[in-house]
Parts: C-alpha cells; sequence; structure tokens
C-alpha cells in the first residue's frame, strides 16, 4: 500500500472535485484506518516516550494496528481526545493522523452516551441494563456523519478504508453511499449479541444496515459472525448463503456482498518477548516479589475497570478460599491491576465504589503487619511494568463475564518465556477459543472458580509447562501482524457473485 501524498481537490460522490470546500486541497491516502480515537495521547515534553506534544496510546487497538501502520505509511482519523478543538492534520511516529472534532455534547451522547451506555451492555449480554434514549442516536448518526465526511475527504480513488469497532457502525454505509470506489473494511472488537438480545435495540435495522456497507466484517469469534448474520436476515430480510450476505438496493437487486467471518485480534509477540527477556524487566519481577514479602504465590489481575470483566467475581472467589484456608495471606498475594474507565458514566463509579469497598473488607479481615491480601492498584501503568508485572505472577486470573478476546491473556502467556505459570480464563472472553490449554471457567459458578484457581496455585510444573508452551505456539504462531494481513487478504479477495 502506498499513500498519495499530492495535494488534489476532495472528489465529491461522482469523483469529481467538490466545489468551494475550504478543504478542497486534502493529501490523499490510499490506506485509511478510522477509530473513534487517534492512536496518540497529549503528553507534557517532559514525560518519556512524549515528541511534540503527543505519544502513542496504550490499548489493543492501538497495539494491533500502530505496527502496521508505520509500515503502510496509511493515514489514521480518529478523535484526539480533547472537546470542542480544532487540530488540522497531523504526523506522529511515522503515521499520519487525521483528527475529527467532537464537541462536549458529542461526548456526552455520542461516546458517553449511545456508544458506552446503550451499546457496550446490550453487547455483552445485557450484564448491566442498556437505556434507550433517541437525543443519543441522533448525536451518534450526526457523528458518525462527520467521520465518514473526514475519510470521504482525504480518500484516494479504489481506496482501502478500514473502520474500527462498535462507535463507528453506521460509517460503512455512509462511505458505501459516498464513495462506492472505495474497498470498505470494518472490525468489531466487542462481541456481537444474539438475535433475542440485539432485538431491543430500536435503531436495530439502521445499525445492520450501517455495517452491511462493508464488503467484509470482521469479529472475534465465529459466535459472533454468527450472530451478525442471523441478526442480518431476522431484522432486514437479507439473503445469507455460508458466510455472504448478499445487499440489495431499494430495486431489489443485489448491490454487493458484504462477508462477515471471524478474525481473532492479537498482540505484538515480539515487543512483549523482548521485554520478558530484558534483565532490568527480570530483576524488577523479582522486585515485585520481594515487595510483597516473597509469597509462594502471587495471583495476579489486569483488567480495565468495568462491570464486563469479573472483578467483583474474582474478589469474592478469593475472598472465600482465604476464609476457607485454602490460601492464606503469608504464602499467596493477589495483585489486582484495575485502570480507569469511563469515570464519567455513574454505573462505573459505582463499579469503583464497590470493588474499592470488596477489597477493603478482604484486607481489613485478612491483613497481618507483614503481609497484604489484595494490593489494588487503581492505575494504568507503562508495558515495561505490566510484563514485570506478569513475570512476576505465578497464576494469572481472567475472569471476564462477557469479553471480545481479552489481550491480557495473551500478554501474559507470551511473557512466560520459562513456559511455566498458569492462565485462569473465562470461558466466555474470545481469547478461550484459542487458548485451549488454559483453565477454563465459567466465571459466574463461584465454587467452580474457586476449585479452578486451587488447580492453577497446585499445578504440577510438567503439567503447567506442556499447557503453557502450546498456548505460547498458537500465539507465536498468529501474532497481530497476522491478524491484519489475514483481514486485509480477505478484503482484497474478488467475491464470485451468485444471485441465483
Amino acid at each position: 500500500m502506498h499513500t498519495t501524498h499530492r495535494e488534489k481537490p476532495e472528489a465529491n460522490a461522482d469523483g469529481k472535485p467538490a466545489p468551494g470546500d475550504s478543504h478542497a486541497e486534502a493529501a490523499l491516502y490510499d490506506f485509511m484506518v478510522v477509530s473513534n480515537r487517534l492512536p496518540v495521547d497529549r503528553c507534557a515534553p517532559e514525560d518519556s516516550g512524549c515528541e511534540d506534544g503527543w505519544r502513542r496510546s496504550p490499548g489493543g487497538l492501538v497495539t494491533a494496528l500502530a505496527p502496521m501502520m508505520t509500515k503502510t505509511d496509511g493515514a489514521w482519523v480518529g478523535w484526539h481526545g480533547a472537546p470542542d478543538e480544532t487540530i488540522e492534520p497531523f504526523s506522529h511516529g511515522g503515521m499520519d493522523l487525521v483528527p475529527v472534532q467532537l464537541s462536549n455534547d458529542d461526548v456526552e451522547l455520542f461516546y458517553e452516551g449511545f456508544s458506552n451506555a446503550t451499546l457496550w451492555p446490550l453487547y455483552h449480554d445485557v450484564i448491566a441494563p442498556p437505556e434507550f434514549h433517541r437525543t443519543w442516536w441522533d448525536s451518534y448518526r450526526k457523528v458518525n456523519r462527520r467521520f465518514a465526511d473526514a475519510v470521504v475527504r482525504h480518500a484516494d480513488q479504489g481506496a482501502t478504508v478500514w473502520v474500527q469497532d462498535y462507535q463507528l457502525q453506521l460509517v460503512p454505509k455512509m462511505l458505501r453511499e459516498a464513495r462506492p470506489d472505495l474497498k470498505i473494511g470494518f472490525f468489531n472488537h466487542i462481541p456481537f449479541p444474539p438475535p433475542e438480545i440485539f432485538a431491543q435495540l430500536p435503531w436495530r435495522k439502521a445499525i445492520i444496515d450501517g455495517l452491511l456497507g462493508a464488503d467484509l466484517v470482521g469479529f472475534q469469534r465465529s459466535s459472533d459472525a454468527g450472530n451478525f448474520m442471523r441478526s442480518a436476515r431476522r431484522f432486514l430480510g437479507a439473503s445469507v448463503k455460508q458466510q455472504q450476505v448478499h445487499v440489495k438496493g431499494p430495486d431489489g437487486r443485489t448491490t454487493h456482498i458484504a462477508r462477515a467471518q471471524a478474525f481473532p485480534i492479537s498482540i505484538d509477540v515480539k515487543q512483549i518477548s523482548e521485554l520478558a527477556r530484558n534483565p532490568e524487566i527480570i530483576e524488577r519481577a523479582h522486585q515485585i516479589r520481594r515487595d510483597l514479602g516473597n509469597p509462594k504465590t502471587i495471583l495476579l489481575g489486569v483488567d480495565r475497570l468495568d462491570y464486563t470483566k469479573g472483578i467483583r467475581h474474582r474478589l469474592k472467589a478469593y475472598e472465600e478460599l482465604l476464609a476457607d484456608g485454602k490460601v492464606t495471606v503469608e504464602d499467596a498475594a493477589l495483585i489486582q491491576v484495575a485502570s480507569p474507565s469511563r469515570e464519567r458514566v455513574e454505573q462505573y463509579r459505582l463499579l469503583r465504589e464497590e470493588v474499592e469497598g470488596t477489597v477493603g473488607h478482604i484486607n481489613g479481615t485478612y491483613d497481618t503487619m507483614q503481609n497484604t491480601a489484595v494490593r489494588y492498584l487503581h492505575h494504568s501503568y507503562p508495558i515495561d511494568e505490566m510484563v514485570a508485572l506478569y513475570l512476576a505472577a505465578d497464576v494469572m486470573l481472567v475472569t471476564a463475564l462477557r469479553d471480545g478476546m481479552n489481550l491480557v491473556a495473551k500478554e501474559y502467556v507470551t511473557a512466560r518465556t520459562n513456559n511455566d505459570g498458569a492462565l485462569v480464563l473465562s470461558e466466555f472472553a474470545g481469547a478461550a477459543d484459542q487458548l485451549k490449554q488454559a483453565l477454563l471457567m465459567n466465571p459466574h459458578d463461584i465454587d467452580g472458580l474457586k476449585d479452578t484457581i486451587m488447580k492453577a496455585v497446585d499445578m504440577q510444573p510438567a503439567e503447567a509447562s506442556r499447557r503453557m508452551r502450546s498456548m505460547r505456539k498458537q500465539i507465536l504462531d498468529h501474532d497481530v501482524d497476522l491478524w491484519s494481513a489475514d483481514f486485509l487478504a480477505a478484503l482484497k479477495e474478488k467475491v464470485v457473485r451468485d444471485d441465483s
């Protein structure tokens, strides 16, 4: 893929320059990624990794796509993180960035509202009740249009556009209507619910119609792709054949074929592996163990503070193991990293209070002068500190109630270069489809969770090594570069039309 850096007039739907537009002179690209956020955050000049006031963001999506973007010289479209501020396109770390402006109202209604209080809980099996407000939906449509317009302004003729995630589900159809010359891909990073749950959404037809604007719709699991295709058939009456949805125009003729299939996302294996072999990080892992009093077993949870992650279930199970005497504060310690998340949303504020109250109760009951039962850390940490934690932990606890993938599980396994350690993994995380040698469990079953934790704690080294070796091979063979390459190769494939 190659970027067209020449200045050209903006093209409208028929491919001709749009008259009288202030953006009539815009750099054009033949490859673009579109996501809610740009892959950079603001930073102070004295901060580590800060370049011109920006540094690359942490998080799964950026980890997955940034390496590919720097190789392709493409452009990334997204919001830069500050409401009511206009920023011109700029470059950072080898990537051209095209900011989309959001107002305070947009952040409240489109992002905190429809994206994270309507779609997020609905798509995660209504673990929390979704809210349906027409003003939120109106904002969602308006902001999706703004993202689509930014792509139309900067996409070269026949460009490939890869739209990311649930905040932008209307963008594919908007792009197809404005620029039928584009090759459009969409990837949904979170689960897609079964039709019986998706049916609750008042705007279900518009969402399905929006996604079907893409040539290829990717999901984390085959079950998610199946849910989507069943919803397309049920709510739009679409013709679904195998993994293909035949999209019809107003005249009843097939306009294009949208394919839906699973592309499980992965991680930057090379980065994690190199950090895990770094002597300074290995020493930091030893220091973490010493700081905790060199317990026999360190258990680790690393999550965004989100109700889908099963943090409360994990704490309940651990508290009961302490009460049962199966583990003691002298022999075991639980580190729970819970990075801040959506703190302006009421449900997240209440979750934080509940989790911190539970941790306080456990520590108040079981701590000694020398030992702490739960070391709770409400921070985000840089990747080198995370790898040190992965190396320090004997048991990784991933107890998600519903998760599209869970890259923490894959990072932990990748960091265990000695093939030791144990992964306790929820069967409701997408990672369970690939990491079959993890200790899989149902986090709703507290007794089963307790038994699985103890199996991990007591596991013999030979079994632990066999399981970890198998999981490491799976991840090392399927890294993030392969994920993006597989998706883009599938997007390029010619689809054989069969309208019979």
